[in-house]
Formats: structure tokens, sequence, C-alpha cells
């Protein structure tokens, strides 16, 4: 877990390699020690004694802090009895951001509040093997299958790269981006794994779509980690910056919903969005939309195309969606609930949130939208 400022060095496969030679190192210094204490220590004047005893116990410090207290896996451990609630018996506050999976007729909510503390969470949502992953350093979740080369692995959180948390598998030792899914080193460099589709909104909005959802309830022994995640999913750090004269401007944590359409990335600037509301665009031939619900945090993306035919929405003064082709009414879970398209349903288009500095890494070449401003890439960063 290295001090911030270093993220930005491409040491990751130096990293992977001092690692998995740390033991055999830790030996040889070892030896060499003993060897000086066998041989010279007792040479040594009283005060010289005490000095190097002294230098020796600070070392030992550095060693606990560097090396436990602050490694990857003793910060954020992970919760070794994952526990849900349905709806009724559920003790977590419906306004709480989720990260919601379905699969084969199985719905559960992951909450982030708990997932960024714990970085992953290793579950089954209907038969189906997940990775549930939220690195707070770069502010995304992604939804990953564990199952590499038929096999499913165990994760361990190793630590950080470019801000984003980096997990390794058991069998291989291979090193992974939470952002991406690549693998960045290890037996498997170049690999992807398979991700998984995932909503992510409050527990209300969720359980209004999914009303027999299971939702993971708070494990005990880290309620006092959890507090300090309190307010993480509503107040931008641009809020917080009082050196910023415009709070319009672009930083590094602004917040984005990022999408990719046929390998090319999008970026949305979540402020301007989160004026508008809504928001229909164009990018690599296909029309989307982008909508953020009442709440403010419930955001979606949809294909908006049904049957070869597109459509445009408005918002109605029952925050209802409305296209413009037909005014036919749609809920937020893209279903046609009255009008000549009753019954019509849009594609959902997998979407993410991350901070602008982790997006923009990792899909250099995005396009970026701002007051219907697009450009190839933005280069405002802070």
């Amino acid at each position: 877990m290295p001090f911030p400022g270093s993220q930005d060095l491409n040491a990751i496969t130096v990293c992977y390699y001092l690692e998995k030679i740390v033991n055999p190192l830790r030996l040889i210094g070892l030896i060499f020690i003993v060897w000086y204490l066998y041989k010279f220590y007792a040479k040594n004047t009283q005060r010289g004694k005490w000095v190097k005893a002294i230098v020796f116990l600070l070392c030992l410090g550095s060693f606990y802090l560097t090396d436990y207290m602050y490694k990857a896996e003793t910060m954020f451990k992970e919760t070794e009895a994952v526990k849900f609630a349905s709806g009724l018996t559920n003790k977590v506050p419906l306004t709480y951001l989720v990260v919601g999976v379905v699969s084969n007729g199985v719905a559960k909510a992951y909450p982030v509040i708990y997932l960024g503390y714990h970085h992953k969470v290793q579950d089954n949502v209907g038969q189906q093997p997940v990775l549930v992953t939220y690195c707070t350093m770069c502010r995304t979740g992604r939804v990953y299958n564990p199952v590499v080369n038929g096999k499913r692995q165990n994760f361990r959180l190793v630590g950080a790269r470019h801000y984003n948390a980096i997990i390794e598998d058991e069998s291989t030792k291979t090193w992974w981006y939470q952002a991406t899914g690549n693998a960045a080193v290890g037996k498997l460099k170049g690999q992807h794994l398979q991700e998984l589709p995932y909503e992510q909104l409050t527990l209300g909005a969720w359980l209004q779509k999914h009303p027999a959802s299971l939702i993971m309830q708070p494990d005990q022994l880290y309620v006092p980690d959890y507090a300090d995640l309190k307010n993480y999913d509503r107040v931008q750090a641009i809020d917080k910056d009082s050196a910023l004269k415009n709070k319009d401007s672009l930083i590094r944590k602004s917040w984005v919903i990022g999408v990719i359409i046929n390998g090319q990335a999008k970026a949305y600037d979540w402020r301007h969005i989160h004026n508008k509301r809504l928001l229909n665009d164009e990018f690599n031939h296909n029309s989307l939309l982008i909508g953020i619900e009442k709440d403010s945090l419930s955001y979606h993306v949809w294909n908006t195309t049904v049957n070869g035919k597109t459509f445009h929405f408005d918002l109605n003064k029952d925050d209802q969606l409305t296209d413009k082709e037909t005014a036919s009414v749609w809920d937020w879970d893209g279903l046609c609930t009255a009008g000549t398209q009753k019954g019509q349903r849009l594609t959902k288009v997998q979407a993410y949130q991350e901070y602008w500095h982790s997006w923009k890494h990792f899909h250099p070449a995005t396009a970026f939208w701002k007051d219907g401003q697009i450009e190839p890439t933005v280069a405002m960063i802070y």
C-alpha cells in the first residue's frame, strides 16, 4: 500500500515481483542481523549498543506498520459471514446506495457503505458465483464472475495502483485491476475477468424494482469502519473544496457516469446530468438516454431504440419518463406502462459512476460530455 504520490508510477510489475520474493528477502535480512549480533554487537561501546538497539526497534516498528498495520488486506478486511435479510427484516436504511445484482430470478443488494470498506464480497446470486467489488479510491463498483479458466477463485486485496484496488486470485497469483477486470501482471496477464451486469441506485429504488430482493446486512465487527464512510455516497469532493471559486470546475474527484459502447468510452459530467435529470444522446451509432432519479443518487442509461424505432424522452410533472414520439409513459426500470408502446422495454446499458481521474486513466481516449459540449478528451485535472 504505497504513498499516494507513487500511485502515478507505472511500477506494478516491480511491485508484483518484489512481493513474490518478500519472504526470501526477509530471511536474508534476518541472517545478516543475526550474523551482526553474533560477530560485532558485543564489540560496541555501551552507548553504541544503545543507539543500535534503538535503531533496531525503530526498524521493527516500521516493519510492523508497513507489513502488517497498513497492509491492504489488514486495513480492509473481508467479512467472513455475509448475512442477508428480506425487505421485511432488513435493517439497512432505504436511502443507502447499493450495488444490485440479478441472476436466475434472484436479486441481491450490496450497500456501498459496506462494500466500500470491505472492497469485495464473494457470494452467489441465483447459483451464479459473483465477485462484487467497490473501490473508494476511484469511486466505482464492478461485479465479476470469479470463475477463471473453469475454476472458481478466491480473491484477496493486495493493494492499489493508479488509485485503483488490485486483487489477486488464489490459484495463479495474478493481479487484476478492480476498475477494468484486466490482469495487469502475473501468469494470466492480458486476460479479463468476465463482467456481470449490475445497477447502482438507492436501496429504496432497488426494492421498488425487486421487492423480493435480499439485502446484505452490516457485519457488527466492522460498524466503526462503516461509520468512516458516512455521507460518502452524497457529498462530492468539489463541494468540500473551499479553494475553488468556480464550483463548476472539473477536478480529479469530479463524478462522472461512464459508458463503453462497442469498445469506445464516453463520460458524462455528473453535476450537469444531475441538473438536467435527463439527457438524450447519440454515441457510436447508439441512441442513449441517461437519467438520474429524483433521489439524486440512482442513475440509469438505456438504449432508446425499440423494434427499429428510436425514442426521445422528457420528464412529465409526475416525474415519469414520456417519449416525444408517442407520448407513452415509461417507468424508471425502462418499461412502458401506458400508451401505444405499453409493454415495450428499453435496453439497459451498463454504466459506471467513477471519479474523473480514474475513468480518464483507464480510458484515455474517452469522449466527454458537459453542458452539451463533447470533446475527445479533457485534460482539466487538478
